[in-house]
């Protein structure tokens, strides 16, 4: 997988580094969930059960596989 700089900065904070890489590319290969923004980036959704089944949202540039984000998505309902 490719990042953006932003991606690996924050992943530094204490919020972003419990998350692991494999569930990243989890996302990226196979979402529950997608959305494209206006811009062509590309929003992507999946239940981690390792993580209590939180929603991981992955945002990717809209090449589709340079990550820019991942975080927990409290506000995400299927």
């Amino acid at each position: 997988m490719k990042y953006t700089q932003y991606f690996l900065l924050t992943r530094q904070r204490p919020d972003r580094s419990p998350i692991a890489l494999e569930w990243i590319a989890r996302v990226v290969l196979s979402p529950e969930h997608e959305f494209v923004q206006e811009d062509g980036r590309i929003r992507r959704w999946k239940r981690i059960d390792e993580a209590e089944g939180r929603f991981l949202r992955v945002v990717l540039l809209d090449d589709g596989e340079t990550v820019h984000n991942a975080f927990f998505d409290r506000s995400f309902s299927p």
